[in-house]
């Protein structure tokens, strides 16, 4: 059974940035995609960023892109994603998971198997 932990959210001031790590323990996540999603209150739950099993290749939303940027450390069975030049919309819980079901796209929540409990980000105006 894999766990996903998240961790590093905070309130920020607009412009500012963080660092969100995300910890696996159970099996290895090396040979996996890996993804960050978030869900603002109200709103449903939208892709961030997602990276391949090697950190090859990663996709971001429109959103966030050139802002955000996701890395891997497989010899830490963890993931992490740096914020940067955070607005007040980028408020929202921030999850990550792991990608289990590749005939559906990255971007779908449909596509990922485990879920960490989420951290929340909170950007003032």
């Amino acid at each position: 059974q894999v766990q996903l932990v998240e961790s590093g959210g905070g309130l920020v001031q607009a412009g500012g940035s963080l660092r969100l790590s995300c910890a696996a323990s159970g099996p290895p996540i090396s040979t996996y995609l890996m993804g960050w999603f978030r869900q603002a209150p109200g709103k449903e739950r939208e892709f961030v960023a997602a990276i391949t099993w090697n950190g090859a290749g990663s996709y971001y939303s429109d959103s966030v892109l050139g802002r955000f940027a996701i890395d891997r450390d497989n010899a830490k069975n963890a993931v992490y994603l740096q914020m940067d030049s955070l607005k007040p919309e980028d408020t929202a819980v921030y999850y990550c998971a792991r990608g289990g079901y590749y005939s559906v796209p990255y971007y779908r929540d449909q596509a990922y198997d485990y879920w960490g409990q989420g951290t929340q980000v909170t950007v003032s105006s």
